[in-house]
């Protein structure tokens, strides 16, 4: 199974997408015996990539937070 084949939530593999949506309208039954199999390992690794690259975004961002949460909070216990 894959996620919901939607271009704005997966900009990184559009063109897969595409290919994969292809595949299937031209092999209406082929899709069912593997002619699209090909195109569905690469849009799988695809979608690996694009995780991992939103994980590390996401990452860095609550590192960010972390620290400045820390900051705060030292600034807080200093008032006090």
């Amino acid at each position: 199974m894959h996620p919901p084949l939607t271009p704005h939530r997966h900009p990184m593999c559009l063109e897969i997408i595409e290919e994969f949506q292809k595949c299937h309208t031209d092999h209406p039954i082929g899709k069912f015996f593997g002619d699209c199999t090909q195109l569905k390992v690469k849009l799988d690794r695809c979608f690996r990539q694009e995780k991992a690259v939103k994980r590390k975004v996401n990452f860095e961002q609550s590192k960010k937070l972390q620290q400045r949460l820390k900051a705060i909070r030292k600034d807080e216990t200093a008032e006090t």
